[in-house]
């Protein structure tokens, strides 16, 4: 009998079928007893002895990252649905081995009943919404202790569909035990870590071939990981992991070592030795192309621009400032403009005794300073004894662009509505002068969503010209992951398209390393909005350690702990931030958000007196608040300062906070559509945030959730 949408299977309703492959095919239903969704497997007749297989195999486990077995009726298996995604890979480092230990949780509970699964692939492992794994298809698993040598018929079956995964034991037929799993484990790692097959071919043979005799490419990615994919992807069994809890257990100390070895470094900006001090900005230029370039090294920690730059013209004793960001050596130099001539000094210094590594002098024409930033990177790396691939120059830039560039960054990085319009100026000079220069193109798209973040431009606006502006610098150097992390963002925070932004944020993420606002955005303005907030802390704590003097980034941090109602954790983070700047208004009301989520009134009161009085005019600060007034019986003074707020102008999201603080929920739903409208970001960042639980809970949210392409939970 066909199926069809509407038909009745037992007491399940047929929905929509969801797949069908050469075996059989699998359904959407509704149980209407449970009145909930599941899916249903029907196998094709000449499959169907593999029903009880299946069956048996699911119906042992019982574990969060394996898809559950509800029923079983003549024909057809009765499994969970699960909303998710097979794995798209590749992945960035840190959610690739998150996932890739949900995976291996399921394979150890699987092995601990004595179950091979012998399919493991990418396309029997979803992700779900939320970023859980549930690993698929237990059609083709056997009880090992059972296995005899006799595999040709299932091998052959199944060989056009698994080839690329299969161990070499199970393409020659041989007895299998749980390390082909981990081999097939190995192979889909290495997908997730560099978005190509380990094994491939033009042909079934040609990719079994390459399983029983090659290795795979060399993969790039840090030393803990290739090491753990090239144990599994061992041709004798022997050799592998010797069960999934020892492959857990490695992956574990990957993860924590990952950042915690290796050389390190601080790039202070140059000194400007040059008679006018209007060339400072040449200095700082100079250090952040060295910054940029360093970045490239994999393995290779280098502090990012803020921090480097937090020590300039404080005359720091070099150690300090090596042991305040975590280094292990420190680039100083100096820059000295003349005319046509150009004179830099730079000096490697290790921070444990103060002792010069390496240092030089470059005596050069102004328009060698491409050689001479290339030629220190290159020394640096190789007194570090690192490997520096410096990629090939697809431009080199005209000199007066490179120097429009360099001004327009010194004025970016000062935050100021003022020192942003000079930016953007500088930046637009740049590409007017250079039409073939990538950079002031990425630059100034960087420097528009910065200005949205800082109240400067309205994300309508200038959302078309970031990406424009993206794609245009993409369109010159299509390798660059400035412009994909950009475009990652404008997608989420503008579109509300998450499919097309985490394509983007994976492409950004592809490069060999990732940037401190990349991993902000990609946390910020992807994770945490879907609600993956393990994931979006994650990201945030590695922006930090690239970036850790930077105080709103630890704010931003402390938000997300926030978020995943890890509060006692986000206090500690924003004292950190306090601790650097205890007059910034940015941590003061993180702070504040963590005492209104723990249900501390008194305490939230004094944090948002406290703030008020840093920045009054500041939207989100006012909100919370004058509706903290209220709650405490000052509804006549919140009252009066929201109104002083509305009458400079204010962003819509200060009236959420406000009304939902007074349990004004509808109003506050009503100020929430109008953020969603304008494109706050506010809308996205704060939509986890435990103070708008009370809107989240009501009968409104589904429609605010809908008009962001959320889930309504």
């Amino acid at each position: 009998m066909e199926w069809a949408a509407g038909h009745t299977v037992g007491p399940y309703e047929l929905v929509a079928r969801i797949g069908a492959g050469g075996m059989g095919e699998v359904w959407k239903a509704h149980d209407p007893r449970l009145a909930r969704s599941v899916a249903i497997k029907r196998l094709s007749p000449e499959h169907a002895q593999r029903f009880a297989h299946e069956a048996r195999a699911i119906a042992a486990l019982n574990h969060p990252n394996i898809c559950q077995i509800h029923d079983v009726g003549p024909d057809y298996l009765v499994l969970e649905y699960i909303e998710g995604a097979p794995l798209i890979c590749p992945y960035p480092i840190g959610e690739a081995v998150r996932l890739a230990d949900q995976i291996v949780s399921a394979l150890e509970a699987a092995h601990a009943k004595g179950i091979v699964h012998r399919d493991l692939k990418p396309g029997n492992i979803l992700v779900t919404a939320t970023g859980t794994i549930k690993l698929l298809d237990f059609g083709l698993a056997t009880i090992a202790m059972n296995v005899d040598g006799d595999l040709t018929r299932t091998t052959t079956s199944t060989v056009s569909g698994t080839a690329a995964y299969m161990s070499p034991e199970q393409a020659q037929g041989k007895r299998l035990d749980s390390r082909s799993d981990i081999f097939s484990f190995g192979a889909v790692l290495y997908e997730m870590l560099c978005g190509v097959r380990a094994f491939d071919g033009g042909s079934i043979a040609d990719v079994l071939s390459a399983v029983l005799r090659d290795e795979p490419r060399p993969l790039t990615a840090p030393t803990g990981l290739t090491q753990i994919v090239a144990r599994c992807l061992r041709k004798s069994p022997t050799e592998r992991f010797a069960s999934a809890g020892e492959l857990k257990t490695a992956l574990q100390q990957a993860l924590t070592s990952q950042r915690a070895a290796g050389p390190s470094i601080v790039v202070l900006p140059f000194a400007n030795m040059s008679r006018d001090p209007d060339d400072e900005y040449f200095g700082d230029g100079l250090a952040e192309e060295i910054i940029n370039a360093l970045a490239q090294i994999p393995g290779l920690k280098v502090i990012a621009r803020t921090s480097a730059f937090a020590f300039k013209g404080q005359n720091t004793d070099v150690r300090r400032i090596a042991e305040a960001v975590g280094v292990t050596t420190v680039l100083e130099g100096s820059v000295r403009r003349s005319g046509s001539r150009l004179r830099v000094t730079a000096q490697l210094i290790t921070a444990a005794d103060g002792t010069h590594v390496w240092s030089q002098r470059y005596d050069r024409e102004l328009a060698d300073v491409f050689d001479v930033q290339d030629e220190i990177a290159q020394a640096i790396a190789a007194a570090l004894k690192v490997k520096l691939a410096l990629r090939a120059a697809v431009h080199t830039p005209q000199l007066a662009a490179y120097e429009e560039l360099l001004r327009g960054r010194y004025h970016l990085f000062k935050f100021t509505s003022d020192s942003w319009q000079r930016a953007k100026a500088c930046l637009e000079l740049a590409s007017a002068l250079d039409h073939s220069y990538a950079q002031p193109l990425a630059t100034l798209g960087v420097g528009y969503l910065l200005a949205e973040v800082n109240g400067f431009e309205n994300l309508r606006i200038a959302a078309p010209r970031i990406r424009a502006l993206a794609e245009r610098a993409l369109a010159l150097e299509p390798s660059e992951p400035e412009p994909r992390f950009l475009l990652g963002a404008v997608a989420a925070a503008h579109d509300y398209d998450w499919a097309e932004s985490l394509r983007q944020f994976r492409a950004s993420y592809a490069a060999p390393t990732v940037s401190a606002d990349a991993r902000w955005a990609y946390a910020s303005l992807y994770l945490q909005p879907l609600g993956r907030h393990e994931e979006s802390v994650a990201e945030m704590k590695l922006a930090v350690e690239q970036d850790p003097l930077n105080i709103s980034f630890r704010a931003i941090l402390a938000s997300h702990l926030v978020h995943a109602r890890r509060y006692d954790e986000a206090i500690e983070e924003v004292q950190k931030a306090l601790d650097m700047d205890s007059s910034n208004f940015t941590p003061i009301f993180i702070l504040l958000e963590a005492y209104q989520a723990k249900g501390l009134v008194n305490e939230a009161l004094v944090a948002a007196e406290r703030a008020y009085n840093v920045a009054p005019w500041y939207g989100n600060i006012v909100g919370m608040y004058a509706g903290l007034l209220a709650q405490t019986g000052l509804a006549a003074r919140g009252e009066a300062i929201m109104q002083a707020l509305e009458d400079t102008g204010a962003n819509p999201f200060s009236r959420v906070f406000f009304h939902v603080l007074r349990s004004e929920i509808d109003l506050a739903a009503d100020w929430y559509e109008k953020a969603i409208e304008q494109r706050e970001l506010f809308a996205l960042i704060f939509a986890p945030s435990p103070v708008i639980g009370p809107l989240r809970e009501s009968r409104r949210w589904s429609r605010l959730a809908k008009l962001m392409n959320l889930p309504a939970s």
